[in-house]
C-alpha cells in the first residue's frame, strides 16, 4: 500500500468512534517500532516529524525509511505528516518531498493573522493533494520548536473554530483543551475541557479533530528512566482512561512524542548501566526499539481504539 492522506483513516475513525496515533518519529529504531506495533494490532498510523527532526534525520533519510517500511508492512495505512510547520517555506519542502500531510501551527500569531497564513498552506497543499492540519488555540509546554508558557495557553473558541476552519479550508483541526507539550503536563489532577470538545464538535461536524500534547507519560518508563540514573521528577501526563475517552467523543488524531523519548532512553540508559562494558549501539537499540514497540501497539490497541481498524 502506499502512502495514504489522512481523509480516509479520518472518515473512518468519525464514522466508527476511534482516533488514530500521530507517533513522532527521529530515527529507523523509532520508524520500525512504530510499523511493527501498527502491523500487529492491525492499526492505521501517521508518522509524523516536526521541523527539528527533520533537521536532525534529514528530509531524504526520514522519507527512505518511511518507503523501507511500507515495503515490509504493504498492509498498514500509513501517513507521513509534518508536526507543527513553522512557516509556509517548511510545509513546502515537506510537501514537495512527499509528506502526504502538513500541519501549519499559526496559533502563536492572532487570530486573522492564522487564518492568512494557514489559507497559504493549503492553497498549495491543496494544489498537491496534501491535506493540512491548523491549529487554533495555545498548549502550554516545551517540546522541540514549540515554547508557550502556561499563562499564555488558551482554550479553544468554538465560535472561532467554525469561523477558521470555513476561512481557511483547512483539512483538520488541533484544538486546545487542557493538555500540554512535553513530560510535565500537570501539577494536580490532569483534566481536559470535554465540553469545549463537543461544541467544537458540533460547529464543525465534518472535521476531524486533533490532540496535541497528548502523551501518557507512562509512569513505568519515567521510573524506568530515573531508577537506571535518570533526573526526570514530577514528570506527568493525560492518563489512558481520558485519552481513551477522547477518542470515543470526536477526537480522530492523538499526538504522541514524549512516551516514544521515555521508552527509548529507559530501555538504552537500563542496558548501559546493567552492561557498562557494552558498546556495540544495536545492543541497546534493541532493547529501547522493543519498549517503543509496545508502548505503541498498547496505545493502538488499549487506549485509542485503533486496533484491527484495517
Amino acid at each position: 500500500m502506499p502512502l495514504v492522506t489522512t481523509k480516509e483513516m479520518f472518515k473512518k475513525s468519525m464514522e466508527e468512534g476511534f482516533a488514530i496515533g500521530a507517533f513522532n518519529v527521529n530515527n529507523m529504531e523509532i520508524i520500525q517500532a512504530i510499523m511493527d506495533a501498527a502491523a500487529e494490532a492491525k492499526s492505521p498510523v501517521i508518522l509524523q516529524a516536526s521541523s527539528s527532526a527533520i533537521k536532525y534525520a534529514r528530509v531524504n533519510y526520514l522519507m527512505k525509511m518511511v518507503e523501507a517500511a511500507i515495503e515490509e508492512h504493504p498492509e498498514v495505512p500509513v501517513a507521513i505528516h509534518l508536526d507543527h510547520g513553522p512557516d509556509f517555506e517548511t510545509a513546502k519542502m515537506c510537501i514537495d518531498a512527499g509528506f502526504t500531510s502538513v500541519m501549519f501551527d499559526g496559533s502563536k500569531y492572532d487570530f486573522e493573522k492564522n487564518i492568512e497564513l494557514t489559507k497559504q498552506v493549503v492553497d498549495y497543499a491543496h494544489s498537491k493533494g496534501v491535506v493540512v492540519e491548523a491549529e487554533l488555540g495555545k498548549l502550554a509546554g516545551i517540546e522541540d520548536d514549540v515554547n508557550v508558557d502556561a499563562s499564555d495557553a488558551m482554550y479553544t473558541d468554538p465560535d472561532e473554530a467554525e469561523e477558521f476552519v470555513r476561512r481557511t479550508g483547512c483539512d483538520s483541526l488541533a484544538i486546545a483543551i487542557g493538555t500540554s507539550h512535553g513530560a510535565y503536563k500537570f501539577k494536580g489532577e490532569a483534566k481536559l475541557r470535554f465540553d469545549i470538545l463537543k461544541e467544537i464538535k458540533q460547529r464543525i461536524p465534518n472535521t476531524p479533530i486533533v490532540l496535541h500534547g497528548a502523551s501518557t507519560v507512562i509512569p513505568k518508563l519515567v521510573e524506568m528512566c530515573n531508577k537506571y540514573g535518570g533526573d526526570i521528577p514530577g514528570a506527568k501526563g493525560v492518563p489512558d482512561e481520558i485519552l481513551n475517552e477522547a477518542s470515543k467523543s470526536g477526537v480522530s488524531k492523538i499526538n504522541v512524542d514524549t512516551d516514544l523519548r521515555l521508552a527509548m532512553t529507559a530501555g538504552i540508559r537500563k542496558v548501559l548501566v546493567e552492561e557498562p562494558n557494552a558498546f556495540d549501539p544495536r545492543k541497546y537499540l534493541t532493547p529501547a526499539r522493543d519498549l517503543i514497540k509496545q508502548t505503541v501497539e498498547h496505545k493502538m490497541k488499549d487506549v485509542f481504539g485503533s486496533g484491527n481498524k484495517i
